[in-house]
């Protein structure tokens, strides 16, 4: 584990933050349950102790290149998964106040296990799909930020994520790549939604060959009633 926890603490150090002994037994201690888990359900394709450690830890942490964290005290993460970005997030941000949510219960009780073995306080997971919690009051246009690192077209992320933010607040989308073409057909869905990009930058990831390109959104006036549809339809029709 040394190797590992030697590339985290690298890589963390590179992203100019400071991490402690608590905050780097976390990230093992995580890193031990997600392989453990994984030898029963599927939560990652990768499992290697380094890739982890990179590849999901110090990928999740990349937004501090594009986001004042300090400034943000509510976060959504939709699409979560096996909790990237938001378990990295709260544990070098342990002020945040944070939601994790996604469609598959086993992943969500995978979560519960690592809230618990963490001892986090103000994070909690929510069970469902986004195009249904975007139309609740307790969490429509609630948070200062969402994050994903899901997987899918800019236009239908910002029909799942923009809902949820407040007027003023930031949706920051995780893409591999993101050609111009997908920025120029996203465009008038991010407006149609509140929303206008404000930053969009690629970065390389520390201690990889990787890059990663981050996209911020921001909002600037409240999304109308019917966004987002119904499910299933934002990711078969993104809005054009």
């Amino acid at each position: 584990m040394n190797h590992g926890k030697d590339l985290l603490i690298q890589g963390i150090t590179e992203l100019k933050m400071n991490i402690s002994e608590k905050q780097t037994h976390q990230f093992i201690n995580y890193y031990e349950m997600l392989i453990e888990k994984n030898k029963v359900m599927n939560l990652t394709a990768i499992t290697d102790q380094d890739d982890v450690m990179v590849k999901h830890f110090i990928d999740s942490l990349l937004i501090v290149k594009s986001v004042d964290l300090m400034k943000i005290s509510s976060v959504i993460d939709v699409g979560t998964g096996a909790g990237f970005p938001g378990i990295p997030i709260k544990i070098m941000f342990p002020h945040l106040k944070i939601i994790l949510l996604d469609s598959l219960n086993k992943r969500l009780n995978f979560l519960n296990d690592v809230i618990a073995k963490l001892k986090f306080s103000d994070i909690e997971t929510i069970h469902g799909r986004a195009e249904d919690f975007g139309h609740k009051k307790e969490y429509r246009e609630k948070f200062d930020m969402c994050v994903s690192r899901a997987v899918a077209n800019l236009s239908t992320l910002s029909e799942y994520c923009i809902p949820f933010i407040k007027t003023g607040g930031m949706f920051v989308s995780y893409k591999s790549s993101i050609s111009s073409e997908e920025i120029a057909k996203s465009d008038r869905a991010i407006n149609i939604l509140g929303g206008k990009i404000i930053s969009q930058k690629t970065y390389d990831l520390p201690c990889s060959d990787m890059e990663r390109t981050m996209v911020v959104i921001e909002k600037n006036f409240q999304t109308p009633k019917k966004y987002p549809r119904k499910a299933g339809i934002p990711s078969k029709e993104p809005i054009e």
